[in-house]
């Protein structure tokens, strides 16, 4: 009886310092794992052998972690959207000496970047990305 009583312990120090660290990661999995220890810990402490504690623990520590990927893929943050101008014509207005333009798009003038240094300068060039307010032009369509 006394090695169950010192069992059950091990699980439920094991089970808070699992729970303690899940505070530092915040993904859950080792919140599955601790809370399936501490199951292991209540089989330990109502007499359960030792090959019992680890079936409990470690199966519940499976499908905890398998639960809570799942929720994980649920209520992901979609991934971040294409805008919905890139790939639009501008056409450029003017060309200033540093590089960037002045172009009209969507029935008023905005400022743009050229998305690379070497890209050529012409009438007409393709949102590639937005900065903020600014497009980022290149000449050809992406």
């Amino acid at each position: 009886m006394e090695a169950n009583v010192a069992a059950y312990w091990i699980w439920w120090v094991l089970a808070c310092v699992l729970v303690g660290a899940e505070l530092f990661t915040g993904t859950f999995y080792l919140l599955a794992v601790g809370a399936a220890f501490a199951i292991g810990g209540v089989a330990a402490w109502l007499g359960g052998s030792t090959p019992i504690q680890l079936l409990i623990g470690g199966v519940l520590a499976v499908l905890g972690t398998a639960a809570a990927h799942q929720w994980r893929k649920r209520h992901a943050t979609p991934a971040p959207q294409t805008g919905l101008d890139v790939g639009q014509e501008v056409q450029v207005l003017a060309w200033n000496d540093n590089g960037t333009a002045r172009v009209n798009y969507r029935g008023t003038q905005w400022d743009a970047a050229v998305a690379s240094p070497t890209d050529k300068r012409a009438q007409t060039m393709y949102i590639v990305d937005t900065r903020g307010s600014t497009l980022v032009i290149a000449s050809g369509r992406p």
